[in-house]
């Protein structure tokens, strides 16, 4: 896994669990690999991976059985979806519409060119349960 500087290592891993769960890699229910089969497998620390656990499980994302694993709750991916639709809209909405308006982009115009990049795109939207 290729981690950049703009972000702590264990919220990268995080979104790539996440990733992993909307694209449906990882099931509601299923199980996720243990610390340290992702930690030999993305070539980090099992510490780190630890740590990337413990903020999913905070967040309602995976739940532990003792002795047995990490598992997906059944609600995760309605979780993530809301999560990063809220990061979005605090985040990055106004600096995204700000642009827009700078390009002189009529909503219209703007409704148009995501028609275009949907129809072009193969992109599923995420169902949310």
């Amino acid at each position: 896994m290729n981690f950049s500087d703009n972000k702590p290592i264990y919220l990268q891993i995080t979104d790539s669990i996440m990733d992993s769960i909307l694209s449906g890699e990882y099931t509601p229910d299923g199980r996720i690999p243990s610390v340290r089969e992702y930690a030999a497998r993305i070539e980090v620390n099992a510490n780190t991976v630890m740590r990337s656990y413990d903020w999913l499980q905070q967040q309602a994302i995976i739940f532990n059985k003792r002795g047995i694993g990490f598992f997906v709750l059944p609600e995760a991916r309605k979780r993530i979806l809301e999560m990063r639709r809220n990061i979005f809209f605090r985040d990055e909405a106004n600096y995204f519409f700000n642009r827009l308006v700078s390009f002189g982009l009529s909503p219209a115009e703007v409704a148009d060119l995501y028609r275009e990049y949907l129809e072009k795109k193969p992109y599923t939207m995420p169902k949310v349960d």
